[in-house]
C-alpha cells in the first residue's frame, strides 16, 4: 500500500471517529430534549390543570358557604357558582384529553362522576338548612378534592420518575461520550506520533546514505521495506549506488592517467608554473619555477604562500598580482638572473574558477602563477627601440633643413612663385610638419622605453592648462567651424603635475576630437574635483569606438579600425599620453559607443 493511501486512511479514521462522536451526541441531545418536552407537555400540564380545578372548587365552596350561612344575595351567588362550575368543567375536560399515566383515566372518570353529583346537589340544595348542607354537599366537596389530589399525585410521581430517568440517561450519555472521546484522542495521538516517525525514519536513512555518498562511500545502501514511495526511492537509490561504484571504478584509472599527463606537460614546460589552492597552499611547482625561485620542490609543495614569500623576494613579487575578485592580473615583465645571465620573464596571475554543480555556480579554486621567458622578445624590442631612436634622430636634422628651405622658398626675396608652386610648397610643408611630429613622438617613445623622460612636477592650476590648450587649438577649430564648450567649476584645487606634458596630453585629445568631428559640431571640455584628484574630460560627437577597441587604441601604432576616412597621425599619441599620465600617478580611459561619440578622460593628482 502506498504511503499516501496509508496517511489518507488514517485521516479518514480520525474523521469517522469525530463524525461518530458528534452524531452520537446530537442523537442523545435530541432524545433528552424530546423527553423534557414530553414531561412539560404531559405531567406538568396535568398538575397545572389539577391546581386550576382545585382553585375553582375552593372558590365554589366559599361561595356556597356564604349562601348557606350568611344568606347572601342569591343572584350574585348563582352567577359566581355557574362561573366556578364552568371553570372546573373546562379544566376537567382538558385533563381528560391529557391522560398519560396508568390509573389516571379511572381517577378522571371518578372525578367527572363526583363533579356531576356535586352539580346536581347544588341545584337541589338551595335553601336547605346548614345541617343538611354538611351532610349532603360537603362530603362531595371533600371527595372531589381527594380525587384531584390523587390525579396530581399520579402526575407528580411520574414527573419525578421521568426526571430521574432523564438524569440517568444524561449520565450514561456523558460516560459513553467520554469513552468515545478517549478512544478518538488515543487514536489521534497514535496517528500523530506514528506518521512523523514513519516519514522521518526513511528520510533520515536517506540523509545518512547521501552523506556517505558525498564522502565517496557508495556502500551505504537503503533497506527496501514495502511497496510504498519510500520503497521505490530506496530501490532507485540502491541502483544509483551500483552505477556510481561502476563509474568510479571505470573512471579512476582515466583520471589518474589524465592527472599524470597534465602533470607531465606542466613539468616539461619551458616556463615557470606554480599552482595554489583556495587556501593559498602551493600544490604544484614545476622544475623551472623551482630553479628561478632557488628552492627545491619539497620546500614549496604544501607550504603556505605567505611563508614562502617571507623568505623569497621573487615569490613575494609574484604574489602582488593576486587581487581578490580579478580573474587575471595585469602582466608585468620581471628581470631575473637565471643560470648566471639576466633574463626577462613576463609574470601572469590567473584565478582558477571551478563550477560547483551542487550550488549551481562557479567557486574560487585557487591561482595559477606563471613566468614566461620573453628575453628574446625583449631583445628584439630593444633593437626596435634603438632603431626607432636612431632613425628618428637621423631624420630630425634633414626634416628641419627641409622646413627651413621651405620657409626660404616662401620668402619673396628669393623670388616670386605662381599659385601652383605656392600650393606645392604648402603641401610639402604640411607633410614635412607631420613627419617632424612623428619623429618627435618616436623620440618620446624611445625615451619612455629607456626611462629617460624626466618629469617636472610642480603645483599648477587646471584652469591654466585648459586655457592654454584651448588657445593653442583655435586654428584647428576654425578650420572645421567647431565650437569648444569649456565647463569648469569656479573653485578647482591646485594639482601636482608636469604642466608641459599634461598640456601635451590635453592637446592630443582635443586634436583627436577635432579630427573625428564633423563640420559645425561641438566639443565639450570639462573638469571636476574627484577624491584626491581632478578629472578632465573631452567629449566629441564623432562616430564612436567599439567596446572591444577601448583598450587597443592606447597601444603603440594602433588606430581605430574602420576609420581610414579620417586623416590620422602615427598611432602614437594615445600611447604616449597614457605613459605621461600614468607616470604622474593618474589614469586615462575612454567611454564610447558606436554612433554616440567618444569621451576621453584623465586624472591629475591633487
Amino acid at each position: 500500500m502506498k504511503l499516501k493511501t496509508k496517511i489518507l486512511l488514517g485521516y479518514l479514521v480520525v474523521l469517522a471517529l469525530l463524525l461518530g462522536l458528534g452524531s452520537y451526541n446530537l442523537y442523545n441531545l435530541n432524545r433528552l430534549d424530546r423527553a423534557a418536552q414530553n414531561i412539560l407537555k404531559d405531567n406538568l400540564y396535568s398538575v397545572q390543570l389539577g391546581q386550576e380545578m382545585n382553585n375553582a372548587l375552593s372558590h365554589l365552596l366559599v361561595t356556597q358557604q356564604q349562601l348557606v350561612f350568611l344568606k347572601a344575595d342569591s343572584a350574585e351567588i348563582a352567577e359566581s357558582t355557574r362561573a366556578d362550575l364552568r371553570r372546573f368543567e373546562a379544566s376537567l375536560q382538558k385533563e381528560s384529553e391529557n391522560i398519560t399515566e396508568l390509573g389516571e383515566r379511572e381517577t378522571v372518570e371518578s372525578m367527572r362522576q363526583t363533579f356531576t353529583e356535586l352539580k346536581r346537589l347544588l341545584h337541589t340544595s338551595a335553601g336547605v338548612p346548614s345541617e343538611a348542607y354538611f351532610v349532603t354537599v360537603m362530603p362531595k366537596y371533600q371527595l372531589l378534592q381527594d380525587k384531584i389530589h390523587q390525579m396530581v399525585s399520579l402526575n407528580t410521581d411520574a414527573l419525578q420518575l421521568k426526571n430521574q430517568q432523564a438524569q440517568e440517561t444524561s449520565q450514561r450519555v456523558w460516560q459513553y461520550t467520554l469513552a468515545l472521546l478517549a478512544c478518538s484522542v488515543l487514536f489521534a495521538l497514535v496517528f500523530c506520533f506514528s506518521v512523523p516517525e514513519a516519514l522521518t525514519q526513511p528520510i533520515q536513512q536517506l540523509i545518512t546514505s547521501l552523506e556517505y555518498v558525498a564522502q565517496r562511500n557508495f556502500s551505504q545502501t537503503l533497506p527496501i521495506k514495502g511497496n510504498d514511495e519510500f520503497g521505490a526511492v530506496s530501490k532507485v537509490f540502491n541502483q544509483m549506488l551500483v552505477r556510481l561504484r561502476e563509474y568510479e571504478k571505470s573512471t579512476l584509472s582515466e583520471l589518474i592517467t589524465e592527472k599524470n599527463r597534465i602533470q607531465s606537460i606542466i613539468t616539461n614546460l619551458d616556463e615557470a608554473i606554480i599552482l595554489l589552492d583556495a587556501e593559498g597552499k602551493i600544490i604544484l611547482a614545476n622544475p623551472v619555477a623551482c630553479r628561478l625561485l632557488g628552492l627545491p620542490p619539497e620546500k614549496l609543495i604544501g607550504a603556505k604562500n605567505q611563508d614562502v614569500a617571507a623568505q623569497n623576494d621573487l615569490f613575494k613579487e609574484l604574489l602582488k598580482g593576486m587581487e581578490a575578485g580579478s580573474s587575471a592580473s595585469p602582466e608585468a615583465v620581471l628581470s631575473i638572473t637565471d643560470l648566471g645571465e639576466e633574463a626577462y620573464y613576463r609574470k601572469s596571475v590567473f584565478q582558477v574558477l571551478a563550477y560547483n554543480e551542487v550550488v549551481g555556480k562557479q567557486e574560487f579554486a585557487g591561482y595559477i602563477l606563471s613566468l614566461r621567458n620573453v628575453s628574446d622578445f625583449k631583445k628584439l624590442d630593444q633593437v626596435k627601440s634603438n632603431f626607432l631612436a636612431t632613425v628618428s634622430h637621423e631624420l630630425k636634422t634633414p626634416l628641419a633643413s627641409i622646413n627651413y628651405s621651405l620657409k626660404l622658398l616662401q620668402n619673396q626675396r628669393i623670388g616670386e612663385m605662381n599659385d601652383e608652386q605656392q600650393h606645392l610648397v604648402s603641401t610639402i610643408k604640411t607633410e614635412n610638419q607631420r613627419l617632424q611630429k612623428m619623429v618627435t613622438e618616436l623620440l618620446d617613445v624611445a625615451r619612455l622605453e629607456n626611462g629617460n623622460i624626466q618629469l617636472n612636477i610642480a603645483t599648477a592650476n587646471v584652469a591654466d592648462i585648459v586655457q592654454f590648450a584651448a588657445n593653442t587649438i583655435q586654428l584647428q577649430l576654425r578650420e572645421k567651424n567647431i565650437r569648444l564648450d569649456i565647463s569648469l567649476p569656479p573653485q578647482l584645487p591646485p594639482v601636482k603635475a608636469d604642466v608641459e606634458k599634461t598640456s601635451w596630453v590635453l592637446l592630443n585629445l582635443l586634436s583627436n576630437a577635432i579630427r573625428y568631428s564633423a563640420q559645425n559640431e561641438t566639443i565639450v571640455l570639462s573638469a571636476r574635483e574627484g577624491k584626491g584628484e581632478v578629472v578632465v574630460r573631452v567629449k566629441d560627437h564623432g562616430p564612436g569606438i567599439e567596446p572591444q577597441n577601448h583598450e587597443r587604441i592606447f597601444q603603440r601604432f594602433v588606430q581605430v579600425p574602420g576609420k581610414e576616412a579620417y586623416k590620422g597621425g602615427s598611432g602614437l599619441g594615445l600611447s604616449i599620453s597614457r605613459e605621461f599620465i600614468q607616470t604622474q600617478g593618474g589614469r586615462i580611459w575612454v567611454e564610447s559607443a558606436v554612433g554616440q561619440g567618444s569621451t576621453f578622460g584623465f586624472t591629475v593628482l591633487v
